[in-house]
């Protein structure tokens, strides 16, 4: 199956390490993070990747994948992002992030869903949100779902932890009928002029997986808990833990 990494966004709140490169080419201990998906990807045997980018995109390019733009990057939203590769997701896809690194087992459990639609979530999210920052409701996102761990409820401000059961992470999969079905929903929304009360153009992905569970569909989540990391902010950069994560992941691909 194909990875499409959205990656076109400024990073402004890692500046100033964004000044000069898009967020994804940030390093840590010496490798990008992009550098750090494409060996998860790799090791995954996850193949072809398509790099979506936007802001600094000349600095994408490299060996073996497809570098697409989003040319109104600076006032548009993931969404968009998502929809400038939308010939890409024909036949489905594994869509991820470009300011995330997971570790392999958790790819081959979003692949290894017989959902159309799969979502990655971190049950042990508390811990690292907590070693990221002193509140973790200040940048967390509701989660709720059923018994058989079907998403009711995401990307929604919460007010306490108990509504939120997992963390979105920002890695999915759409098998063929699952990206067929996201782009009715896309363009649905399109032709209504908003998404969930936003302009499309600005609205995050969490948004559009909301309005396909409201439109019925089944938005499966795959539950993780282990190694990935998020940068984005100077503090997660130097965290220690964001480099004991990075290695461990590394270790995990070689094995």
């Amino acid at each position: 199956m194909k990875a499409l990494i959205l990656a076109a966004g400024e990073g402004t709140r890692l500046r100033p390490y964004t000044a000069d490169r898009p967020k994804c080419l940030v390093e840590v201990a010496g490798r990008s993070l992009l550098d750090r998906q494409l060996d998860v990807l790799g090791a995954a045997g996850v193949a072809p990747v398509v790099v979506v980018g936007g802001y600094r995109a000349e600095m994408l390019p490299r060996p073996g994948i497809e570098v697409l733009l989003n040319p109104r990057y600076a006032t548009t939203n993931m969404v968009t992002t998502l929809f400038c590769a939308e010939e890409a997701l024909a036949g489905g896809a594994l869509v991820c992030y470009g300011d995330i690194v997971y570790a392999r087992d958790m790819v081959e459990a979003v692949l290894a869903s017989d959902a159309d639609i799969a979502v990655a979530i971190d049950l042990a999210w508390e811990a690292y949100w907590r070693a990221r920052g002193e509140d973790p409701l200040a940048d967390a996102e509701t989660l709720r779902l059923n018994a058989d761990d079907r998403i009711l409820e995401i990307g929604q401000k919460p007010s306490s932890l108990d509504q939120i059961e997992g963390q979105y992470m920002g890695l999915m999969k759409f098998s063929a009928n699952g990206a067929e079905i996201l782009r009715s929903a896309y363009h649905g929304a399109m032709a209504q002029g908003s998404l969930r009360g936003k302009p499309v153009e600005k609205a995050y992905m969490t948004d559009l997986l909301q309005h396909l569970v409201d439109l019925g569909h089944r938005v499966q989540a795959v539950p993780v808990c282990g190694d990935w990391v998020e940068v984005d902010t100077v503090g997660d950069l130097n965290l220690a833990i964001t480099r004991e994560r990075l290695q461990r992941i590394q270790a995990k691909n070689q094995t």
